[in-house]
């Protein structure tokens, strides 16, 4: 049989997950005419390994190993690029997605039903009874309203991480697609210039079956950032919208450390600056580290104290440049004001592009 479908399983420790859900998907599929895709972000659980241990004995199952690359909605585009197959599907790992409906999906988009078959939460039929996370279950209600209300997208569900399609369709969107974030099926609705038929299933979502969620607290910045990009992102860089927003809060915490240390402690102005200058750089550092390049988080002891400390002098040289250009405007006549934005334009852009390339780009 002729290869038809190719299952996308973005994962980062899955391990354990991996054999039993091949199997799932033989026993719904059949034994041919399928594929699955391995886009593995260098997991330290050796789910690369057990992906290329499996490859070796099943033909169907390939392995892409991303290393310097993360984030689901990229390891998704990465497999629509890979495949062969004439239709294309995206499923977690954690056998939180029955491979059963599969079969029903391909059929709707095969026919000509529809241009997108989607697993729904919250269609009729559907249950999250063995989710067993009412936080989670809460938070994905009120990002489907929010991504339904900014995208004009009419699903139960558009949060769905488990889809169909045409290869062709997806690759057509490809170039367009943001890649940012975790929620790909949305980046692809919302990117099509004619809105595509969708078909939705009911899914019963289940309780993962081994390990751990790979969503952190990152999540909801995550999804903001995917909203933010498909409507701005073309006049001012996510990234760059996320450091800037990031410097801005630091301003506050520069602030309240300079206040603390003038009227608390009743230290000299010089070294309260300084003070508040350094501690407002270890707070936009954390978090930079946290939200901003959360895809290239620095986690070891090692790599946070050299980034810690190439941020600092990265933020330092731009703080000189801010001041220097400011007050040259300032000396050629420009109001005080105006010259001081200009400044602080500067030097975030110096900031954001020294921190890019030598502190996360680095380690």
């Amino acid at each position: 049989m002729t290869l038809e479908l190719a299952i996308i399983l973005p994962t980062l420790n899955e391990r354990e997950n991996l054999a039993p859900l091949v199997e799932r998907i033989e026993q719904a599929l059949g034994t041919e005419g399928w594929e699955v895709l391995v886009v593995d972000d260098n997991s330290a659980d050796g789910t690369a390994d057990e992906a290329r241990r499996l490859a070796r004995e099943d033909g169907r199952v390939r392995v892409i190993h991303r290393i310097g690359r993360r984030g689901l909605a990229s390891a998704a585009i990465e497999g629509f690029c890979a495949t062969a197959a004439p239709f294309v599907a995206v499923m977690d790992a954690d056998h939180q997605h029955d491979p059963a409906l599969l079969v029903e999906m391909l059929e709707a988009v095969r026919s000509g039903e529809a241009d997108v078959a989607v697993a729904s939460r919250f269609i009729d039929g559907a249950s999250t009874k063995d989710w067993a996370n009412p936080g989670r279950e809460k938070l994905s209600g009120v990002a489907n309203r929010l991504a339904r209300k900014l995208t004009g997208v009419d699903l139960t569900d558009p949060m769905s991480g488990y889809f169909l399609l045409r290869t062709q369709t997806a690759l057509a969107l490809v170039p367009r697609l943001s890649g940012i974030g975790f929620k790909i099926l949305l980046d692809l609705l919302a990117t099509a210039d004619t809105p595509l038929r969708v078909c939705e299933v009911p899914m019963q979502f289940a309780a993962r079956r081994s390990g751990e969620s790979k969503l952190d607290r990152a999540i909801a910045v995550d999804f903001l950032a995917g909203l933010y990009d498909k409507s701005f992102g073309r006049i001012i860089p996510t990234r760059f919208a996320l450091f800037g927003t990031v410097g801005a809060l630091g301003v506050g915490v520069h602030l309240a450390i300079l206040y603390l240390c003038l009227w608390a402690a009743g230290a000299q102005f010089a070294w309260s600056q300084a003070i508040a200058t350094l501690g407002a750089m270890t707070f936009n550092f954390w978090l930079n580290n946290f939200l901003t390049y959360r895809d290239r988080r620095l986690k070891t002891t090692s790599k946070l104290l050299r980034g810690w400390a190439s941020f600092v002098v990265a933020c330092s040289v731009g703080a000189l440049a801010n001041v220097a250009m400011a007050s040259l405007l300032y000396a050629r006549g420009l109001h005080s004001l105006l010259a001081a934005l200009i400044g602080i334009a500067i030097g975030s852009v110096w900031n954001y592009a020294l921190s890019s390339r030598f502190v996360w780009g680095r380690y």
